[in-house]
């Protein structure tokens, strides 16, 4: 299943997406609220049986995923060769920072190019959505407790993300992390055969394999859920593979005009313009 939260008339709805339509939940303003009551997958079905309002793809207007999650749980140094490609060692725990709900926007929305650092760079994610409230999770209870998966584009302000040692003040600026288009369903993703895909301005800049992932997406809700209560709608970014721009030789960065989209095999991309900021 594949869900979506729509911008409508009145505000967001979360929907289902059927391939061709999207049926509204109208009990669920984005997919984080659906996620947060009760038998969600049994409501989101139902939806999709009765299908009381529908909206034609070619209409719909995808909003951000979840508008307003209570964690954003970020790691970094999680793929291998981007590890390596950083000139650093295998980590032998998860590197983790956090993000604000206000770091986040719509998988089309436009990023504002942050005049204080010249430095933008694209960092294409896989994004783990949890479903049910968990603490202390072996990977067993974490693996049950995913709701499903999702996109994101970590933009990074690199320089200054590097000013100290801790990343967060390259890593927070408002409404540059793009989320979405959907919600695959856990049941209905494939993390062993998903391929990540960064292009910007049509040029492939990442591809590789999600099966690279150092720590996988239930190992990182374990590890998470040991320090803190995990609750349905926060979200985890697992990382990003190799090719970043300011691993490249020369380094490259995006500025105001390009065009950068995220893909992620079986669940769709982010697709976003970099814009003067106001």
């Amino acid at each position: 299943m594949k869900l979506a939260t729509l911008t409508i008339d009145d505000g967001t709805c979360a929907a289902v997406f059927d391939g061709e339509d999207y049926v509204l939940i109208e009990s669920a303003v984005d997919v984080g609220s659906l996620l947060s009551g009760e038998n969600w997958q049994t409501v989101a079905a139902e939806a999709l049986t009765h299908r009381k309002r529908v909206i034609p793809a070619e209409q719909a207007r995808v909003d951000q995923l979840i508008t307003r999650p209570g964690k954003v749980v970020c790691v970094g140094l999680n793929y291998r060769n981007h590890i390596l490609e950083m000139g650093r060692d295998l980590p032998e725990y998860p590197t983790l920072f956090a993000k604000f709900a206000e770091t986040l926007t719509g998988p089309t929305s436009d990023i504002p190019f942050a005049p204080e650092d010249p430095e933008l760079d694209w960092e294409g994610e896989l994004v783990v959505i949890v479903g049910e409230t968990v603490r202390r999770a072996d990977e067993r209870k974490a693996r049950a407790a995913i709701a499903g998966y999702s996109v994101a584009n970590d933009i990074s302000m690199r320089g200054w993300q590097f000013r100290t040692k801790e990343w967060l003040q390259g890593k927070m600026w408002e409404a540059t992390t793009p989320l979405g288009p959907v919600m695959v369903t856990a049941d209905e993703f494939d993390a062993e055969s998903a391929v990540l895909t960064t292009k910007v301005n049509g040029e492939v800049m990442q591809e590789h394999a999600i099966s690279d992932l150092l720590f996988s997406s239930s190992q990182l809700v374990a590890y998470v859920s040991t320090m803190i209560t995990l609750e349905p709608g926060d979200i985890i970014l697992t990382g990003t593979p190799g090719g970043v721009g300011r691993a490249r030789d020369p380094q490259v960065f995006l500025v105001p005009g390009d065009e950068v989209a995220v893909e992620i095999s079986g669940i769709g991309e982010v697709r976003n313009t970099i814009v003067e900021a106001v």
